[in-house]
């Protein structure tokens, strides 16, 4: 039987998109306001390098399928690169660029020390066979390690849209086969699952650092008076697009935090009820019947981008790009836009909101929780010791002696519980956490402040821009690149 080779257009132009147009029209806006020679803002803005590749996967009839991959390094001001690897079939090398580009900007911003990267394969990894997607990725993983374009110093990738601790798992055994008796293998990717020496609390950690920059927000009175908010997060009403990684768990996490989630989309369409709905109910009803769709009493709304509509305290968008643009931004009735995913709102729609005083909170500070704690597992898997390991014992001790000490001099014992919550030393999960609290807690001041300088800044996100170029400019500087 003669073979047949199928591709994914490896030969044909690619489709012309504006994502990556969209994060140098972010970045122009921004250098107007930097100092810094025009050579320099065109370095820290361009793309380093680009390896587009296609590799062919046997199918189970025996046939052949020719897959489209990307791996974008866009910028080495500081190496190790980051970013995440994609599959999805919206996968395009405009799009690898874009989220490369953040990337970068995203690691300055968070004073991760990073430069940006981004990889994705074209598939819908729904159609494929999990044997199909190991091939798939271990292929991808060989392709890579030929050019030199991973490993613990050089290019460290983590779990994006369609991937996970399982892809993970499967790049970091590839990489360490290539590497026979390499020390710091384990780092040459981040998300891994913790038997194969992740970190606790990493699966989380974008939606975690979502709400720590929500609610960071939130609690500026100046700011929530500007918008007709009180502060805190009690009793915000909030739709939630995307009920991802990302989405679960700033919903969970806005939600315990006195939070009211009125709305939840996806892709099948979204369900509205405004006593409020239990993210943890809805994802349960979705992994049983496939669907968030004809839940309890909730409202179906088919069209999916109507829910974005739905009158809220706070939008969260976090599920793709482009989802308000000049089309619908007038229409989103939000006072707070949290952009929990890349790029979901276009330069066109981000003016029709300023321009309505909507506060939008961007994408590349407020998603940056993932590399951050990306971050945290890459220097555990440099150390080879888990956060906690050495002192949690001595801390626990010592609080103990603290608390005896205490309980002799007032002459009155304290209950058991009392006693624990005083002696238990932090676990490695809540380091992580207290890590990424402050992380999140300090660039978004950061941020603010650097608006404020200047009356002429209209947006976080132009500032957020201007913080992350002076950040990089200081180190092409340092590095001797520029004068």
């Amino acid at each position: 039987m003669k073979s047949e080779i199928k591709s994914n257009d490896c030969d044909i132009t690619e489709e012309h998109t504006n994502f990556f147009d969209d994060v140098c029209s972010y970045f122009n806006k921004a250098a107007q306001f930097t100092n810094h020679p025009s050579g320099l803002l065109s370095q820290i803005k361009r793309c380093n390098s680009i390896y587009r590749f296609c590799f062919p996967l046997r199918t189970d009839n025996g046939d052949f399928e020719v897959l489209d991959a990307w791996r974008v390094e866009h910028s080495h001001h500081k190496t190790p690169v980051k970013g995440g690897i994609r599959y999805s079939t919206m996968v395009n090398e405009d799009e690898v660029k874009a989220l490369a580009a953040l990337m970068t900007y995203k690691c300055a911003v968070v004073d991760v020390p990073f430069g940006g990267a981004k990889g994705g394969i074209k598939i819908d990894p729904q159609k494929y066979s999990e044997r199909q997607l190991e091939n798939i990725t271990r292929r991808y993983t060989s392709e890579l390690i030929k050019k030199n374009l991973i490993g613990p110093g050089i290019d460290v990738p983590a779990p994006d849209y369609g991937t996970g601790e399982r892809e993970m798992s499967w790049i970091a055994d590839t990489y360490a086969t290539f590497h026979p008796g390499q020390l710091d293998a384990n780092a040459c990717v981040t998300g891994k699952p913790l038997s194969q020496h992740g970190i606790r609390g990493r699966k989380e950690a974008t939606g975690r650092g979502v709400f720590f920059g929500l609610r960071e927000a939130v609690s500026i009175a100046e700011d929530m008076k500007k918008i007709g908010l009180t502060t805190g997060m009690n009793g915000k009403k909030i739709v939630l697009q995307g009920l991802g990684n990302v989405g679960f768990y700033a919903g969970i996490n806005c939600q315990n935090a006195g939070a009211v989630i009125i709305a939840i989309a996806e892709r099948e369409g979204a369900i509205a009820d405004p006593n409020g709905l239990d993210v943890n109910e809805v994802f349960e009803h979705r992994k049983a019947t496939g669907s968030i769709l004809n839940f309890k009493k909730a409202a179906n709304i088919v069209n999916t981008l109507e829910a974005l509509e739905i009158e809220c305290d706070i939008l969260i968008p976090a599920a793709l790009e482009n989802q308000i643009t000049k089309d619908n931004a007038s229409r989103i009735k939000a006072k707070i836009v949290g952009e929990g995913a890349n790029g979901p709102v276009t330069p066109e729609g981000e003016k029709i909101l300023l321009d309505n005083g909507v506060l939008v909170i961007p994408d590349l500070y407020l998603n940056a929780g993932g590399v951050t704690v990306s971050y945290f597992e890459w220097l555990k898997n440099l150390s080879h010791v888990a956060f906690g390991r050495m002192g949690k014992r001595y801390e626990e001790m010592a609080n103990q002696n603290f608390v005896n000490a205490i309980e002799q001099i007032n002459k009155a014992e304290l209950t058991k519980n009392q006693r624990d919550i005083l002696i238990r030393g932090a676990s490695e999960k809540e380091l992580v956490d207290s890590g990424l609290e402050e992380t999140m807690m300090s660039a978004y001041h950061q941020i603010r402040e650097i608006k404020f300088q200047n009356p002429k800044i209209d947006s976080l996100r132009t500032a957020a821009f201007i913080g992350s170029i002076d950040k990089i400019a200081i180190s092409y500087k340092n590095l001797g690149v520029f004068p």
